[in-house]
């Protein structure tokens, strides 16, 4: 059931105020949010909405009584096939447009950008040509930013689009033969206001091309603004397509419908599947102040109240506009959790040493002078027995290796240089500093040389007898015969085979 709040009411209805002031809070509670806007949120901006008595329908009707016999002819795609209603079509559109660039956003432009910024938003989806949410920082689909910059056909991001733009941008031109999209300028603007339109580079380029090498002719393409009009399949169709069918499977838990009478047949069908997918997420047994019973919420906030097939889809219809509302979500968004418009500001430290905050408004300052990082202090080496250097009056140490008993006896009394110690092969070595109980020196001990006899002088310097030539020789044949290691080995002697007869007589031998 359908319960209607009228902001109207809310100063003197308790009631009323309790459940406006419910919504708020299920505002300020919900995470994935999905908004669905008409022209009815850009009214405060100056630019007039579609079915109102003072809307677009009624103007073109006054404006060109004889072009149109209703004022929704001018926006259907059967236009184009007569050249007076094709001409008439451009003049209003540039006329439009000139009113749209002239305007800025509403209240309700800046609410969407609110929700986006707190992480709440999951999706806008909005019928408006007038692009005035991507004047606020939402990026829509429509516009050139959102489409990937690579070789081949340019694809949707649709992860960082935030606005769905159902109806196209009116920023932005389309050629009517090729499809190719180019940013509105002020020279497309001066030949619209003229009710003719401008030849399409793309074609103009490929017809040259063409005309160059002798080849059949073609056809150019004229522009036209790039919105989606009635009888006529959108351009991005299909891409909207998988970015609704994404936001169905993130389970949206709130859905809010502002400034459309939701009788277009494309859109009413949008918001019937995303209140089926919000309803699901709604508590079986609400119970006030639970963990879920902000969750599955569907409110319409517009002047007039929907048609009688959305009694059991809408739950919530807020009479009123919608500037008013989104202006009373806010002030009691902000009473109730402030902590969610706390600011973070820095103290930022002035060369001279005052201390001042960031800025009066909620902005966050970097600080301009560099921080210092904290000084890592070396670490300190600890004061070890086994490293101690030498002494240099000490003449114990004869070796490399130290003796531990000898350093751990003087460490209490030895003196530290600043010299490093003298390597192991410039030390003296005089004594050795091996005690009896210790393993025994390691260096060869050889005895001390003798003088030889006065006989054994004259055969090293005497004349060579026999006697010492014999025992030279046989010196010589036991080194000879010991030395194996420098002579090389003998070869082997050849195996002579004997004759059969010569060999048996061996045998018997």
């Amino acid at each position: 059931m359908m319960t209607t709040l009228a902001l109207a009411d809310a100063a003197s209805d308790a009631s009323t105020r309790r459940a406006l002031n419910d919504l708020s809070l299920a505002v300020a509670k919900c995470k994935k949010i999905v908004v669905v806007t008409g022209a009815g949120i850009s009214c405060s901006s100056g630019i007039p909405d579609f079915r109102s008595s003072d809307g677009l329908y009624a103007l073109v009707k006054e404006k060109y009584p004889d072009v149109v016999l209703k004022g929704r002819d001018l926006f259907d795609a059967s236009l184009f096939r007569d050249s007076t209603s094709t001409a008439v079509f451009h003049t209003f559109i540039a006329q439009l447009k000139q009113s749209i660039d002239a305007a800025e956003p509403g209240p309700t432009h800046r609410f969407i950008h609110t929700l986006d910024a707190k992480k709440k938003l999951l999706r806008s989806y909005t019928q408006n040509i007038d692009g005035f949410e991507a004047r606020v920082g939402l990026l829509g689909s429509a516009s050139g930013e959102a489409r990937s910059s690579g070789k081949g056909k340019s694809k949707l991001r649709t992860k960082d689009v935030k606005n769905v733009q159902l109806h196209g941008d009116i920023h932005r031109v389309r050629c009517r033969s090729c499809s190719a999209e180019y940013p509105y300028t002020p020279e497309h603007l001066a030949i619209f206001l003229e009710g003719d339109a401008p030849e399409c580079p793309e074609c103009l380029g490929r017809a040259e091309a063409r005309a160059t090498r002798c080849a059949r002719p073609i056809k150019v393409g004229t522009l036209r603004p790039a919105i989606v009009l009635y009888d006529e399949p959108h351009p991005l169709g299909d891409e909207i397509g998988l970015i609704e069918t994404a936001d169905l499977t993130r389970k949206p838990d709130m859905l809010i419908i502002m400034g459309t009478s939701l009788k277009v047949h494309g859109l009413k069908k949008l918001v019937k599947e995303f209140a089926k997918a919000v309803h699901s997420q709604a508590p079986d047994t609400p119970v006030k102040g639970g963990k879920k019973a902000h969750m599955g919420k569907v409110v319409f906030v517009n002047r007039t109240p929907p048609s009688s097939e959305w009694s059991g889809i809408i739950d919530y219809h807020v009479e009123g506009t919608t500037d008013e509302w989104v202006g009373r979500v806010i002030k009691e968004w902000k009473a109730q959790r402030p902590a969610d418009w706390e600011v973070q500001k820095t103290l930022v430290a002035t060369e001279s040493g005052d201390v001042s905050m960031s800025s009066p408004l909620n902005f966050k300052v970097v600080a301009t002078t560099k921080s210092k990082g904290k000084k890592v202090e070396p670490k300190k080496k600890p004061h070890n027995e086994e490293n101690v250097p030498p002494v240099h009056e000490s003449t114990d140490m004869v070796l490399s290796t130290p003796d531990v008993a000898t350093a751990l006896a003087k460490s209490s009394s030895t003196t530290y240089f600043t010299q490093p110690p003298l390597s192991p092969s410039k030390r003296r070595q005089t004594n050795s500093h091996y005690t009896p109980e210790s393993s025994p020196s390691k260096r060869r001990t050889m005895s001390p040389m003798k003088g030889l006899e006065d006989g054994a002088r004259g055969l090293l310097f005497g004349a060579p007898s026999k006697t010492s030539s014999s025992m030279d020789l046989d010196l010589f044949e036991d080194n000879d015969m010991n030395d194996l290691s420098m002579r090389s080995p003998e070869k082997p002697k050849p195996i002579v085979k004997l004759p059969r007869r010569v060999r048996s007589t061996v045998r018997v031998a």
